[in-house]
């Protein structure tokens, strides 16, 4: 992007570095780490009565998860790229600054590292390996829209759904990193859940825009429920989200979490908040509150349920 003042001259590490703060911002591996910290620390909890063991394993554990996430980034780079050729010409990518050959060959390195970390964890081909299997395919049928995209794009919710049953596949892979052979608790089903419909509505908040943004050329679920349908729709999501949240906690500390609650009932109440502002005044800086606002409140509540997990259990740290 001109932005970035880039020219082909400059090195390529720097330009596949503006490319990830433009569509993989670092920032957000925060979320993602917390994400495998958190789904690590339930599934240790489901499977020991046991402290809650934090290691070396686990540096590695959100590195490698973050690398699952930069792959699927990279599967819609080259899904879409025709597409944004023509609706975002200045990125780094349709700019051709990059290409679609040097975010391939990250993604290639990320799946080596996956497969590697998931050999290790389980000594062999096992359950880690296993999980991390059935998880890739689904996201290469992803990739390929299930070979039905032309029928698929015109049923924009369906095609979320499609997309977002990827969270359930990827909690599983990692709470098989986190407790190798682990079995499917009810806990580890509710985080399952819980990611899917974490996901679904930062997927639908990512799309609901302001009129200033809409495109004719471009979909987005302002155009299918409305601006203020849309917004309903993510209110709806960030309730069930706080059911499963609470659910999960209860399953934890069945007498109770106050400071828990509080917290997780402030996320919620920030991010209504803001849900309520944008109906009220729609715009695409609205849009991007909205998104920090539902992923303060994911954070919020992923780090009070691993909160729960050391209040229960205590923690030991070690270097392996």
């Amino acid at each position: 992007m001109s932005e970035h003042n880039l020219t082909l001259s400059d090195p390529l590490h720097k330009r596949i570095l503006a490319w990830i703060d433009e569509r993989f911002p670092f920032a957000n591996a925060i979320l993602f780490f917390v994400i495998y910290l958190c789904v690590a620390a339930i599934a240790r909890f489901s499977a020991s009565e046991n402290a809650l063991d934090v290691s070396l394993v686990d540096v590695i554990g959100c590195l490698v998860t973050w690398s699952f996430f930069l792959v699927l980034r990279v599967f819609d780079e080259h899904k879409d790229y025709e597409l944004d050729v023509h609706n975002h010409p200045d990125r780094i990518l349709q700019s051709g600054l990059i290409t679609l050959n040097h975010l391939r060959n990250m993604a290639i390195v990320s799946i080596v590292a996956q497969v590697v970390w998931s050999l290790t964890r389980d000594s062999g081909f096992g359950p880690t390996m296993t999980s991390w299997c059935i998880m890739f395919f689904w996201t290469c049928l992803m990739g390929k829209e299930f070979f039905c995209g032309e029928w698929l794009e015109k049923r924009l919710t369906l095609y979320a759904f499609s997309h977002m049953l990827v969270m359930l596949l990827i909690i599983w892979w990692i709470s098989n990193m986190a407790a190798p052979g682990l079995s499917l608790t009810p806990m580890v089903m509710v985080m399952m859940s819980l990611s899917f419909f974490g996901g679904f509505c930062f997927e639908i908040t990512r799309k609901t825009r302001g009129p200033e943004e809409e495109r004719d050329t471009v979909d987005s679920y302002s155009k299918v429920f409305g601006t203020r349908g849309s917004a309903c729709v993510v209110i709806a999501l960030l309730s069930v989200m706080l059911i499963h949240q609470i659910v999960l906690m209860n399953l934890m500390i069945p007498e109770g979490f106050l400071t828990g609650y509080a917290v997780m009932a402030l996320c919620f109440g920030l991010a209504i908040k803001q849900l309520v502002s944008f109906i009220k005044a729609p715009s695409e800086k609205g849009r991007e509150k909205n998104e920090a606002m539902i992923g303060i409140n994911m954070l919020g509540g992923y780090v009070m349920l691993i909160t729960a997990v050391i209040i229960v259990r205590g923690v030991n740290f070690s270097m392996i």
